[in-house]
């Protein structure tokens, strides 16, 4: 079979949440079949010819992806669709979806930015992979009263273009079930949502069996707004109450912070981007996840559960991720109760041992790759399959 795949995101090294899903979507689909890759990339270093994604694709193109800039394109407001989709539109990128999707039997569009060029395939069978409904809808719901009104008339074009756009596709996925209980509200056809929840491949052994004692971790590049927010509230409000209680703590940052600055705060060093999270986070006696925005499921969470460190997380944060508190995870969302459980798990080792284990084992069972990549691939064949008769 031959398949389309379009990724908003270039996705070798995969360095990101995103870069990993598509990397681990794709060499899902390259066990099988043969794959065509178009993908934007928002990185100067990308290497086309790298090994590792030659060895998945039997051709890759690289378009540069347009920056949105506000202050541009404002008749885009008079389109129908979203303004950053119309702002950030590629002609490059349409002329090259419209010549593959003529020999493939069926496309992949990662993320809406890469859904929109749906009018360009042709009568290729569609999946949309990835609709996200839940950043916009925590705006509306959340955001500060005087812009709550520019935000709702966002999110109805949103939701009104959402709707036209997914009438062209076969089928659609989600990572969670809140994001799917979401675009039940917009898509005609129920049935054509599934979930497939953010994954990652938990390795055959445990981490270091001796982590450095004492060390908390947060990762996650501040590129991406709600993991800035939640490290300035972390570092001011919860880090000075854990250092009072536990002096010997100390706090490692990892990710692109793009010269974001936080609160000053003691014992706190920030590694900036590492090539791989996994040696830290399984050196590391806990990980952090205060986010209180954005939408879908946080792979720091699955990549921490998986590398058996033990999280303390904000209900937003833990969000899509079937865990239950106390269990596999704990859970705070006021600056005490979240500094509660850090001292907690600093000082209680049965603790961590447990949470350890079972957040290993939640992991395992739902959100290894090895059990969600088969899924999608048989996902992907059906609508192949299905369409072909009558193509």
């Amino acid at each position: 079979m031959r398949v389309l795949f379009l990724s908003a995101w270039f996705p070798h090294p995969p360095s990101n949440g995103s870069r990993l899903r598509v990397n681990a979507l794709l060499r899902a689909l390259a066990r099988q079949h043969e794959v065509q890759l178009l993908a934007f990339a928002d990185q100067a270093d990308v290497d086309p010819t790298a090994p590792a994604m030659r060895e998945l694709c039997t051709s890759l193109h690289v378009f540069p992806r347009i920056p949105f800039d506000p202050s541009s394109g404002r008749l885009a407001w008079l389109s129908l669709q979203p303004r950053s989709l119309a702002t950030m539109f590629s002609a490059p990128m349409a002329h090259a979806v419209a010549h593959c999707a003529r020999t493939c039997d069926v496309v992949v569009a990662s993320q809406l930015a890469c859904a929109a060029y749906a009018p360009w395939f042709g009568e290729a069978p569609a999946l949309f992979e990835e609709v996200e409904l839940g950043a916009l809808h925590g705006q509306v719901a959340q955001g500060p009263a005087i812009a709550r009104w520019r935000t709702s008339l966002m999110w109805a074009k949103h939701r009104r273009y959402l709707r036209r756009l997914l009438r062209r596709f076969a089928a659609c996925t989600v990572v969670s079930e809140p994001e799917r209980a979401l675009l039940a509200t917009v898509v005609d056809d129920r049935r054509v949502i599934h979930v497939l929840p953010n994954g990652v491949v938990v390795p055959d052994r445990d981490g270091p069996s001796a982590p450095r004692p004492d060390t908390v971790i947060f990762t996650g590049s501040f590129r991406y707004h709600p993991n800035h927010e939640a490290m300035r509230w972390f570092v001011a409000e919860v880090w000075p109450r854990v250092l009072r209680q536990r002096p010997t703590a100390r706090l490692v940052i990892t990710g692109d912070h793009g010269d974001l600055p936080l609160p000053p705060a003691q014992q706190v060093e920030r590694t900036g981007l590492v090539d791989d999270v996994r040696p830290l986070l399984g050196a590391s006696w806990l990980a952090v996840a205060p986010i209180f925005a954005g939408g879908g499921t946080r792979l720091k969470i699955l990549e921490s559960m998986a590398a058996g460190t033990p999280v303390v997380a904000t209900s937003k944060g833990a969000e899509g991720i079937d865990a239950i508190a106390g269990e596999q995870l704990l859970i705070a969302d006021d600056p005490a109760g979240f500094a509660a459980h850090v001292v907690r798990l600093l000082t209680d080792a049965a603790l961590r041992a447990r949470l350890s284990s079972a957040g290993r084992r939640l992991v395992a069972e739902r959100h290894d790759w090895r059990l969600l990549g088969p899924r999608f691939e048989a996902l992907v064949r059906s609508i192949a399959e299905h369409a072909s008769p009558r193509r």
